[in-house]
């Protein structure tokens, strides 16, 4: 069968693949669109295994919230640079993660994988990612999925960038206060709402940390025992979100800025591209050659 440029025009629309693999794909199937199809998605799942080892520390964070606030996803997306983080086609296949997850009531990663695409159903999650693997060869994984359901409250978000994203329940407020609270987190990085969620063993690796401090004072016992409460109370303010100082207003904690609002942090979640990776660090010439060879 004659291999046509409309038939190769077709096969590029509904693959997204490029024009010489839509050839020999349609080459080798005589014409068949449909075959050739399978057969790219085969290959693109063989050029997925080949590529699932490789570091994937770059990517963004999207966040999508339902329109009542009630309901809110937070997810991360992996690639292996920069570049490719900024690429069309991985961000509109995060963009349509997020409202797959949004959607629908996967958990974890792992659930959400197999649910069907909501940009496109023919595919599922994990075979889009599969297919954009081959696509723009890189390893892609969906790291987390962060789901939120708001009992008190609604939800309000920020994104810094791409790579840090930031979700807050917030009981009382508006739109405003939540934002701001949101935009903080983002920037201050705080461990926990109050003093009350701080870990206990947490707490006590500090406290025998100022302790050794304190008695190298070589200061008596009851004054090392008020330093070492002082230090302890300023520890908690500086890990805590009620206990912080506003970025936007160092003069008022965020307690206060609550306060005034007669508004309460339920909760909040802050995920940042890449926590946790071990970057691999790479030769630039051997990075160069190993794509050159199709590593």
């Amino acid at each position: 069968m004659a291999i046509t440029a409309a038939l190769v025009k077709e096969l590029r629309e509904r693959t997204g693949a490029g024009m010489m693999e839509c050839k020999k794909a349609l080459v080798e199937s005589n014409g068949d669109i449909e075959a050739a199809i399978e057969a790219m998605r085969k290959s693109g799942q063989a050029k997925a295994a080949k590529k699932s080892g490789r570091t994937a520390a770059e990517g963004v964070v999207v966040i999508r919230i339902s329109d009542d606030g009630k309901r809110g996803v937070m997810v991360e997306i992996n690639c292996e640079t920069d570049f490719v983080a900024k690429d069309t086609n991985f961000q509109a296949f995060a963009d349509a993660v997020a409202e797959t997850a949004l959607a629908g009531s996967a958990a974890d990663v792992s659930e959400l994988a197999g649910q069907s695409l909501a940009s496109d159903a023919s595919l599922t999650v994990d075979g889009a990612r599969e297919a954009l693997i081959a696509k723009i060869g890189e390893n892609v994984q969906v790291r987390r999925l962060m789901r939120f359901e708001s009992a008190e409250g609604t939800l309000h978000s920020y994104i810094h960038g791409v790579r840090i994203g930031v979700m807050v329940e917030l009981a009382g407020g508006d739109e405003t206060l939540g934002r701001d609270i949101a935009m903080h987190v983002a920037a201050s990085n705080p461990l926990c709402v109050d003093a009350s969620q701080v870990p206990a063993e947490m707490l006590d690796k500090e406290r025998e940390i100022f302790k050794a401090q304190a008695l190298d004072s070589g200061k008596p016992e009851a004054i090392v025992e008020k330093m070492i409460e002082g230090r302890m109370r300023k520890y908690l303010q500086e890990v805590t979100l009620l206990g912080q100082p506003f970025v936007k207003d160092p003069d008022q904690s965020i307690e206060k800025l609550l306060k005034q609002s007669g508004a309460k942090v339920v909760c909040f979640a802050r995920v940042e591209v890449g926590e946790g990776i071990e970057k691999k660090t790479e030769n630039f010439a051997e990075e160069v050659m190993a794509q050159v060879r199709g590593d």
